[in-house]
């Protein structure tokens, strides 16, 4: 009995039957929030023609984001700051309310510290300058879809320089209270604890009861200190502040 010979596939069945089991990884799709009429269309269709991403949609201001963006429902927003009406900052913060799930980079001009910080707070999860290359938006868009949180290098910066700023002194009457505040008053006039309690209608005792957390909360071990320490706290008393 003769097997039959197996069927030969000409080259455009074999292409064919190729590109049907080959998996076409889906593109990431973008949003463009952008004021500039020039600038929102050379990102669009850079965009557009960018491998493996998708403009859903480029937007003039916040309004018009918030009425598309949901609808559209893009992987990523570039987001200017600066905008007529409705700021990049408001209009981040509304959108990752209503689409938690969209990842926002704030594309701008600002390098200001203020400005980044009321970014990141509103739900961005990236700060790129517009001077950057196309290449590094590029590079961030999918960075942020692996859960990364990109930021051009001058701006990632001046977030690590504010974060190794010391911390500015206490004020060392901001921990009293207001009654302990009036005693260390009267104790800088020299006054006794009784004299002291008969001003403030208290008795001794609690007169003393107060100053005893007084010399805890400004770490000192005497009146005179406790003075010294409310009256200049930038000196330091038997090294102690």
């Amino acid at each position: 009995m003769l097997t039959p010979a197996p069927m030969s596939l000409s080259p455009q069945d074999r292409g064919a039957n190729a590109a049907a089991g080959a998996v076409t990884e889906a593109p990431i799709t973008v949003a463009v929030v952008e004021d500039s009429a020039i600038l929102r269309r050379n990102l669009k269709r850079w965009l557009d023609h960018a491998p493996g991403v998708k403009c859903l949609c480029a937007c003039a201001n916040g309004s018009e984001a918030l009425e598309l963006i949901p609808a559209r429902r893009p992987q990523v927003v570039l987001m200017d700051i600066q905008m007529p009406g409705m700021s990049g900052v408001e209009c981040a913060a509304q959108l990752k309310r209503m689409v938690p799930s969209v990842q926002i980079i704030m594309l701008t001009v600002y390098e200001d510290i203020d400005m980044i910080f009321k970014a990141l707070r509103a739900g961005a999860c990236g700060y790129l300058l517009k001077r950057c290359p196309h290449e590094e938006i590029l590079q961030a868009i999918r960075e942020i879809l692996q859960g990364g949180a990109p930021m051009t290098s001058a701006i990632a910066r001046k977030l690590v320089a504010t974060f190794q700023e010391p911390a500015p002194a206490a004020d060392a009457g901001s921990a009293l209270t207001a009654r302990e505040r009036d005693i260390l008053n009267l104790l800088s006039q020299g006054l006794s604890n009784k004299e002291i309690g008969a001003k403030l209608s208290l008795s001794q005792y609690t007169v003393r009861n107060h100053l005893a957390h007084v010399f805890e909360k400004l770490h000192v071990r005497c009146r005179t200190e406790a003075v010294m320490a409310y009256q200049y706290p930038e000196q330091k008393l038997g090294g102690r502040v």
